[in-house]
Protein backbone atom coordinates (compact mmCIF):
# COMPACT_ATOMS: atom_id res chain seq x y z
CA UNK A 1 0.00 0.00 0.00
CA UNK A 2 3.27 2.23 0.98
CA UNK A 3 4.82 1.50 -1.97
CA UNK A 4 1.82 2.03 -4.41
CA UNK A 5 1.22 5.63 -2.44
CA UNK A 6 4.90 6.46 -3.29
CA UNK A 7 4.49 5.40 -6.88
CA UNK A 8 1.76 7.26 -7.34
CA UNK A 9 3.04 10.62 -5.52
CA UNK A 10 6.64 10.07 -7.61
CA UNK A 11 4.38 11.05 -10.99
CA UNK A 12 3.08 14.13 -9.48
CA UNK A 13 6.65 15.66 -9.32
CA UNK A 14 6.17 17.53 -12.45
CA UNK A 15 3.58 19.85 -10.39
CA UNK A 16 6.98 20.49 -7.56
CA UNK A 17 7.70 23.92 -9.43
CA UNK A 18 3.85 24.95 -8.81
CA UNK A 19 4.07 24.50 -5.16
CA UNK A 20 4.14 27.74 -4.16
CA UNK A 21 1.06 28.76 -6.11
CA UNK A 22 -0.66 25.38 -5.03
CA UNK A 23 -0.09 26.45 -1.59
CA UNK A 24 -0.86 30.04 -1.63
CA UNK A 25 -4.23 28.34 -3.79
CA UNK A 26 -5.14 25.92 -0.49
CA UNK A 27 -4.63 29.04 2.15
CA UNK A 28 -6.89 31.18 0.38
CA UNK A 29 -9.34 28.37 -0.06
CA UNK A 30 -9.26 27.19 3.74
CA UNK A 31 -9.07 31.41 4.58
CA UNK A 32 -12.29 31.77 3.00
CA UNK A 33 -14.01 28.59 4.49
CA UNK A 34 -12.92 29.57 7.45
CA UNK A 35 -14.45 32.54 6.63
CA UNK A 36 -17.34 30.93 5.94
CA UNK A 37 -17.71 29.25 8.80
CA UNK A 38 -17.09 31.51 11.63
CA UNK A 39 -19.72 34.31 9.53
CA UNK A 40 -22.50 31.93 9.42
CA UNK A 41 -24.89 31.24 12.18
CA UNK A 42 -27.03 28.01 13.19
CA UNK A 43 -29.59 28.47 11.33
CA UNK A 44 -32.82 27.55 13.57
CA UNK A 45 -36.39 26.63 11.72
CA UNK A 46 -39.25 27.69 13.89
CA UNK A 47 -42.64 26.40 13.43
CA UNK A 48 -46.11 28.01 13.47
CA UNK A 49 -46.54 27.02 17.36
CA UNK A 50 -43.45 28.99 18.08
CA UNK A 51 -41.01 25.69 18.84
CA UNK A 52 -37.69 25.98 17.46
CA UNK A 53 -35.36 23.12 15.85
CA UNK A 54 -31.39 23.51 15.23
CA UNK A 55 -30.79 22.34 12.46
CA UNK A 56 -27.82 20.09 13.38
CA UNK A 57 -24.51 19.74 10.47
CA UNK A 58 -22.74 16.80 9.59
CA UNK A 59 -19.71 16.34 10.55
CA UNK A 60 -18.37 17.10 7.20
CA UNK A 61 -19.83 20.53 7.16
CA UNK A 62 -18.29 20.97 11.08
CA UNK A 63 -15.81 23.16 12.48
CA UNK A 64 -14.16 20.06 14.12
CA UNK A 65 -13.62 18.64 10.72
CA UNK A 66 -12.67 21.88 9.17
CA UNK A 67 -9.93 22.13 11.92
CA UNK A 68 -8.82 18.72 11.11
CA UNK A 69 -8.42 19.29 7.43
CA UNK A 70 -6.49 22.65 8.45
CA UNK A 71 -3.73 21.17 10.63
CA UNK A 72 -3.42 18.17 7.86
CA UNK A 73 -3.00 20.61 5.49
CA UNK A 74 -0.38 22.99 7.37
CA UNK A 75 1.59 19.67 8.39
CA UNK A 76 1.82 18.68 4.62
CA UNK A 77 2.58 22.12 3.57
CA UNK A 78 5.65 22.13 5.76
CA UNK A 79 6.73 18.92 5.19
CA UNK A 80 9.76 20.03 3.18
CA UNK A 81 10.85 21.75 6.82
CA UNK A 82 10.77 18.29 8.76
CA UNK A 83 11.55 15.51 6.11
CA UNK A 84 14.67 14.99 6.59
CA UNK A 85 14.05 13.45 9.88
CA UNK A 86 12.30 10.54 8.23
CA UNK A 87 15.55 9.92 6.29
CA UNK A 88 19.02 8.12 8.24
CA UNK A 89 22.12 9.30 8.61
CA UNK A 90 24.54 7.77 5.74
CA UNK A 91 26.87 5.42 7.22
CA UNK A 92 29.87 5.43 5.22
CA UNK A 93 32.42 3.35 5.86
CA UNK A 94 35.89 4.43 6.62
CA UNK A 95 38.12 4.60 3.57
CA UNK A 96 42.02 4.94 3.07
CA UNK A 97 42.77 7.38 1.04
CA UNK A 98 46.52 8.37 0.08
CA UNK A 99 46.79 12.03 -0.53
CA UNK A 100 49.48 13.08 -3.01
CA UNK A 101 50.85 16.31 -3.35
CA UNK A 102 51.19 17.39 -6.93
CA UNK A 103 51.64 21.41 -6.44
CA UNK A 104 54.48 22.51 -7.20
CA UNK A 105 55.58 26.48 -7.08
CA UNK A 106 57.80 27.95 -9.97
CA UNK A 107 58.56 31.59 -10.28
CA UNK A 108 59.02 33.12 -14.17
CA UNK A 109 61.41 36.02 -15.24
CA UNK A 110 59.87 38.05 -17.71
CA UNK A 111 61.66 40.38 -19.70
CA UNK A 112 60.16 43.02 -22.22
CA UNK A 113 57.43 44.36 -19.39
CA UNK A 114 57.15 47.84 -19.75
CA UNK A 115 53.86 49.10 -17.44
CA UNK A 116 50.98 47.33 -15.04
CA UNK A 117 48.93 46.24 -17.84
CA UNK A 118 51.25 43.66 -18.86
CA UNK A 119 50.31 41.66 -15.94
CA UNK A 120 46.89 41.04 -17.06
CA UNK A 121 47.75 40.21 -20.47
CA UNK A 122 50.48 37.85 -19.44
CA UNK A 123 47.96 36.44 -16.29
CA UNK A 124 45.34 36.03 -19.25
CA UNK A 125 47.37 33.77 -21.33
CA UNK A 126 49.05 31.91 -18.15
CA UNK A 127 44.98 31.17 -17.00
CA UNK A 128 44.82 29.28 -20.43
CA UNK A 129 47.34 26.68 -19.37
CA UNK A 130 45.62 23.25 -18.33
CA UNK A 131 47.06 22.52 -14.64
CA UNK A 132 47.93 26.18 -13.85
CA UNK A 133 46.05 26.48 -10.38
CA UNK A 134 47.20 29.85 -9.00
CA UNK A 135 49.26 32.94 -10.34
CA UNK A 136 49.99 36.59 -9.68
CA UNK A 137 51.98 38.61 -12.28
CA UNK A 138 53.97 41.66 -10.90
CA UNK A 139 55.48 43.93 -13.09
CA UNK A 140 57.66 45.07 -10.16
CA UNK A 141 59.33 42.51 -9.99
CA UNK A 142 59.30 41.70 -13.63
CA UNK A 143 58.29 37.92 -12.73
CA UNK A 144 55.05 35.47 -12.24
CA UNK A 145 54.66 33.36 -9.12
CA UNK A 146 52.65 30.22 -10.51
CA UNK A 147 51.28 26.98 -8.43
CA UNK A 148 51.03 24.33 -10.80
CA UNK A 149 49.82 20.61 -10.56
CA UNK A 150 52.54 19.25 -11.87
CA UNK A 151 50.97 16.14 -13.06
CA UNK A 152 48.86 18.32 -15.60
CA UNK A 153 51.30 21.09 -16.24
CA UNK A 154 53.85 21.90 -18.75
CA UNK A 155 56.73 24.34 -17.91
CA UNK A 156 57.30 24.44 -21.57
CA UNK A 157 53.86 25.04 -22.44
CA UNK A 158 53.41 28.14 -18.98
CA UNK A 159 56.56 29.56 -21.00
CA UNK A 160 55.37 29.20 -24.42
CA UNK A 161 52.07 30.65 -23.88
CA UNK A 162 54.00 33.95 -21.72
CA UNK A 163 56.40 34.43 -25.09
CA UNK A 164 52.82 34.45 -27.22
CA UNK A 165 52.02 37.79 -25.55
CA UNK A 166 54.76 39.21 -27.08
CA UNK A 167 57.16 39.15 -23.62
CA UNK A 168 60.06 37.33 -23.16
CA UNK A 169 60.40 34.09 -20.33
CA UNK A 170 64.80 35.22 -19.27
CA UNK A 171 64.56 31.86 -16.77
CA UNK A 172 62.36 30.42 -14.44
CA UNK A 173 63.28 28.52 -11.06
CA UNK A 174 61.22 25.75 -9.29
CA UNK A 175 61.04 27.19 -5.89
CA UNK A 176 59.07 24.29 -3.92
CA UNK A 177 58.68 21.03 -5.34
CA UNK A 178 56.48 18.43 -3.29
CA UNK A 179 56.98 14.96 -3.76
Amino acid sequence: MVAGASGAASSLSWLAPARPYLIGLAIAALGFTWYKSLSNKQSTACGPDGTCVVEKKSFVASRTFLSIITIVAIILMAFPLYAKMFYPTPVTPPTTVEIVNNQQQVEFTIKGMSCEACEEEIDNEISKVNGVLTYNTSYATHSSMLTIDKSKANISAIEAAINNTGYTVKNYKIITANK
